[in-house]
């Protein structure tokens, strides 16, 4: 019988932090329920053929192993896509990207916390008028594919500017606003839309938008409704409605300023 020793030890303590970091990484990317049932079919793998011996189900579990990846593929692509989105973005290797990238520093917290503001105006103002909007905060995962579905600004957040961008008889009200670096970058830009069945029925294609934004990327996503003049935000794949100016700007400051 072989001996366990230190590296056993050490080998065991690498798969379980690596397991660790998975379940992070697919919990913040909304993709959890394919980790727990893909440990879930492993767990009676390993009971089924190496603890009971049990050998047919062995064999079928064996055969379902090698085609198991591609089936996970086909079944649950944009989930695998957005986790793979998370687990590449720049947040997870800061160091080596910060190597060859500066540019992609973010501004220090002084000047991202003078940015919130203009962002709190013009919603709050959009939300007296029930001006339909849709602002698109970046974190760390880049939306440059996003921002060229619409028209390029790379104007400073003004709220006036926000304002007028929404106003209903601008041609970019439609779109989403993609923010950047204390940079308004574009605007009338598409998003993917969430296809979730539990999000309520009364709210329409701009929070979709917003929560599909929020599940695809690390980005915040804020709503002006047009029918009822109510706030929303909508992050990590979360989506709290109905919020005032200030509480917006505390959540701005807590996930934007803080992070």
């Amino acid at each position: 019988m072989a001996s366990f020793g230190i590296k056993d030890i050490f080998d065991i303590v690498i798969v379980a932090l690596m397991l660790y970091y998975l379940y992070r990484i697919m919990k913040e990317s909304g993709t959890i329920n394919i980790f727990y049932g893909v440990m879930a079919f492993i767990a009676v793998w390993v009971i089924a053929s190496e603890i009971l011996e049990m050998r047919l189900i062995g064999t079928i579990l064996d055969k379902f192993m090698n085609i198991g990846l591609l089936i996970l593929v086909i079944l649950f692509q944009e989930q695998i896509k957005r986790f793979l989105v998370v687990l590449g973005s720049q947040r997870r290797w800061k160091f080596l990207t910060s190597l060859f990238h500066h540019k992609h520093y973010k501004p220090h917290e002084e000047e991202r916390s003078k940015h919130i503001m203009p962002i709190v105006y013009a919603c709050r103002n959009m939300s007296k008028t029930k001006t339909g909007a849709l602002i698109v905060i970046q974190e760390h995962i880049p939306l440059d594919d996003y921002e060229n579905t619409g028209d390029l600004i790379d104007a400073e957040i003004n709220s006036r500017l926000i304002e007028n961008i929404f106003f209903k008889n601008s041609p970019l009200h439609d779109g989403a606003m993609i923010i950047d670096d204390g940079r308004i970058k574009a605007a009338g830009c598409i998003l993917p839309v969430s296809h979730d069945t539990d999000v309520p029925r009364d709210l329409g294609l701009r929070h979709r938008s917003a929560l599909g934004i929020s599940q695809a990327t690390d980005a915040l996503a804020i709503v002006v409704s047009e029918e009822t003049g109510h706030i929303s935000l909508a992050h990590k794949g979360r989506l709290e409605t109905n919020i005032s100016s200030t509480q917006l700007e505390q959540r701005l400051n807590e996930l934007v300023v803080n992070t």
